[in-house]
C-alpha cells in the first residue's frame, strides 16, 4: 500500500476545485528521464531533477510555486508545467511528471473514471481519509503516493452575476431547479458529479456546457455578458465581489473532500524520502483562511504567485 494516512483525520464537506506557461498534451517532450541525475539515495535533492505538473488557474499556480520553492531549497532542480486540465499531467505520472499539487477527491475520482469509464460511481465522499482509502488500490496501481492532506480545501464553486441574482432571486443552486442555464466551465466538467452531472441529477438544472475554462477570463466574461448564467470557479475565489459576481450556495452538497494533497511518484519518493517531510510541512502550514488571504494577493492585488509563495514560506520558516 502506497498511501500515507494523515496524522489527523481531515473531515468536512468541501464547498467547492483544480490549479504559467501552458505545455502541450505531451508533457514528456524533451524530458526522457528527469530522475536520473543525483544520487537517488534520499536526503538532499542536490542535482536531482523533478517535474511538477499542475493546472494553470491562479490557485494551482500559487500552490505549485510553493512546491517549487521548498523543493529548490532542498537542492532539487525543479521544472513546472501548468496545463489546462488534470488528465494532461496525470497521464504523464509517475514517469515524466513526478509530483503534482492535487486535491483528494479530484485525483481519486479521475483515476476511477480512467480505470472504470466515465459512468463509474464516484469513490469520493465528504471525508478526505475515506476518499483516500477508497482510492488506495487505484493509486497503488498508478504508482502514486498521496502524502498528508492539508486542512485547506478548495472545491468547485458556481457563480452568477449580481444582476442575474437580483433579477431572478437566485442565491443558491437549488433556486435554479427546473431552469435551462448555460454553464461556463472547464472542459472536464462534463459528466462529473461535482460539476455538470451533479447540477443535472441532484439539482434538476438543465445544463448546456460551454467549455470556456476553470475560473478563466472567458468564463467570467461570459457570465458578465449574459452569455452564460453561471460559471465555475473555486470556493476560495476572492475576485467575485469586485467583478459584480456572486458565489451560489451549494445547498445540496455535491462537492466532495477536495483537501489539498501532494501526489508523488511512489518510485521517486522511495529514492528521495526527504520529499515527504518537506511537502507535509507545507501542507500543515495551510488552512482555508491562510490560502484565501494569499489568493487575494494574487487575484486582487495582481502580485506574482512566485513572490507571494516566497514571502509566505519565509514567514512560516519553511525557507
Amino acid at each position: 500500500m502506497h498511501v500515507r494516512r494523515p496524522l489527523m483525520a481531515v473531515t468536512g464537506l468541501a464547498l467547492a476545485a483544480l490549479l504559467a506557461g501552458c505545455a502541450g498534451d505531451d508533457l514528456a517532450e524533451d524530458n526522457d528521464d528527469p530522475t536520473t541525475s543525483g544520487s537517488g539515495s534520499g536526503g538532499s535533492g542536490e542535482g536531482t531533477s523533478v517535474v511538477i505538473g499542475s493546472q494553470s488557474f491562479d490557485e494551482a499556480a500559487l500552490v505549485t510555486a510553493m512546491y517549487q520553492e521548498v523543493l529548490e531549497a532542498e537542492g532539487y532542480e525543479v521544472e513546472t508545467r501548468l496545463v489546462d486540465t488534470r488528465p494532461v499531467y496525470l497521464n504523464e505520472m509517475p514517469d515524466a511528471v513526478q509530483i503534482a499539487p492535487e486535491y483528494v477527491a479530484g485525483i481519486v475520482d479521475q483515476l476511477n473514471t480512467d480505470a472504470n469509464g466515465p459512468d463509474a460511481e464516484p469513490l469520493s465522499t465528504s471525508d478526505a481519509q475515506e476518499t483516500i482509502d477508497a482510492g488506495a488500490t487505484l493509486l497503488e496501481e498508478k504508482g502514486i503516493t498521496l502524502l498528508e492532506p492539508s486542512e485547506a480545501f478548495s472545491a468547485n464553486g458556481y457563480f452568477a452575476s449580481q444582476e442575474f441574482s437580483d433579477a431572478e432571486g437566485v442565491t443558491k443552486l437549488s433556486d435554479l431547479e427546473g431552469q435551462a442555464v448555460t454553464l461556463a466551465a472547464a472542459p472536464d466538467c462534463k459528466g462529473r458529479t461535482d460539476c455538470e452531472k451533479g447540477l443535472v441529477d441532484t439539482y434538476g438544472i438543465d445544463i448546456t456546457l460551454e467549455p470556456l475554462g476553470y475560473a478563466s477570463t472567458e468564463t467570467f466574461q461570459a457570465v458578465l455578458d449574459g452569455e452564460a448564467q453561471i460559471g465555475q470557479t473555486s470556493t476560495l475565489d476572492g475576485t467575485l465581489e469586485d467583478q459584480g459576481l456572486l458565489l451560489l450556495e451549494d445547498d445540496k452538497g455535491i462537492q466532495p473532500a477536495q483537501n489539498l494533497v501532494p501526489a508523488v511518484s511512489s518510485e521517486f519518493l522511495a529514492d528521495h524520502p526527504d520529499v515527504e517531510g518537506t511537502l507535509n510541512d507545507l501542507m500543515a502550514a495551510l488552512d482555508n483562511e491562510t490560502l484565501g488571504q494569499l489568493l487575494v494577493q494574487v487575484q486582487i492585488d495582481r502580485e506574482e504567485p512566485a513572490a507571494v509563495a516566497q514571502e509566505f514560506l519565509e514567514s512560516e520558516g519553511l525557507l
